[in-house]
């Protein structure tokens, strides 16, 4: 049986598919809203998701938030970074770090998996980086045209999925994830 990722997001399942695949995980893709709460810590949004998503489901599964950490805007736009770019996008954030020499930010991703309805774990991941000062690259989706990873001079849109499940905070939240739960089984 598959593992249920619940998340309406096509490019978060695709990156967590082939990260799965390394561990011999088949996953399902359940493209099911559920509410996320307000808070600015990802651990407690991903915590009462994961809750929500295995009260609908009746059955184990996980969901994954994410944020864009950005240092000299004091963490923003941080765990409201789904609507930041529903209302900025992209530009909006280069506009906001025009003429801002420090662009240094952070991506962090946590899961939430539940196997019970009393019982979440968290697992998170971060990769450090700094904001382009120019929107690069066609892969990726979200904020990647404009976060440029640590050790590289292209943004998360300029590599492959593959080479950015390698580096980025999802693929690190997922394989701390996954490598638990197959030493659970």
């Amino acid at each position: 049986m598959a593992l249920s990722f619940v998340t309406t997001n096509e490019g978060k399942f695709r990156e967590a598919q082939q990260v799965a695949s390394e561990f011999g995980i088949e996953l399902e893709h359940v493209p099911l809203p559920y509410l996320e709460i307000q808070s600015d810590k990802l651990e407690d949004i991903a915590k009462v998701g994961a809750q929500q998503a295995y009260a609908m489901l009746k059955r184990p599964c996980f969901v994954e938030d994410s944020g864009l950490f950005i240092e000299a805007l004091k963490g923003f736009p941080g765990a409201f970074s789904s609507y930041v770019f529903k209302t900025i996008g992209n530009l909006g954030i280069l506009k906001l770090m025009e003429g801002i020499e420090n662009r240094r930010a952070e991506f962090k991703s946590s899961v939430g998996y539940c196997e019970r309805e009393t019982e979440v774990f968290i697992f998170t991941g971060i990769v450090k980086g700094r904001i382009s000062t120019e929107i690069r690259g066609e892969k990726g989706f979200g904020y990647d045209p404009i976060f440029i990873p640590d050790g590289e001079k292209r943004t998360f849109a300029e590599l492959s999925t593959q080479e950015k499940n390698v580096l980025s905070h999802r693929g690190k939240a997922l394989r701390s994830f996954l490598s638990w739960l197959v030493a659970r089984s």
